[in-house]
């Protein structure tokens, strides 16, 4: 076997062995790596002398311990990172908007969950006794967190 085909397996097995560090979990590249090294080193003792068996194999270990080392510093993963900060709340309803008391429409039958045109904005809302019907006019009873609860307004 050729310098060129060892070199080839000495690289390849290093990338899948960096691969499986960084991207690929589950051993399946690094094992496959691990052959591949292991291929070229076998190769450069068989096809060579045992001093060029050494060199590559040596070779080979610092490589991979300092592949190892480079991937395991934190600033590495900077790169990799997202830098964005999320501070919005999913599931908070700003009282201010939806006060209790606000009045609005369903927009389909609330069994007991369902959708309500309240103050220009389309929200789900609950109810807590009987079931009500699509377009009929609610009033919000209570907010807690995200949970607005209604009450279908009686007619006079």
């Amino acid at each position: 076997m050729s310098w060129v085909a060892i070199i080839i397996l000495l690289i390849l097995g290093v990338s899948l062995v960096a691969l499986e560090i960084v991207a690929l979990p589950g051993l399946v590249s690094g094992i496959v790596g691990m052959i591949f090294l292991g291929v070229g080193v076998w190769q450069s003792y068989s096809t060579y002398d045992t001093v060029a068996g050494n060199v590559v194999l040596l070779s080979s270990v610092v490589v991979c311990l300092l592949l190892i080392v480079f991937l395991m510093r934190s600033k590495t993963w900077r790169f990799f990172g997202l830098k964005a900060e999320i501070d919005s709340k999913v599931n908070t309803v700003d009282e201010q908007v939806l006060p209790v008391g606000a009045r609005g429409t369903t927009l389909s039958r609330l069994a007991p969950t369902g959708k309500a045109l309240i103050n220009g904005q389309q929200v789900e809302v609950h109810t807590v006794s009987d079931f009500v019907d699509e377009n009929v006019e609610v009033e919000i009873t209570k907010v807690e967190g995200y949970k607005i609860t209604v009450k279908k307004v009686e007619k006079e």
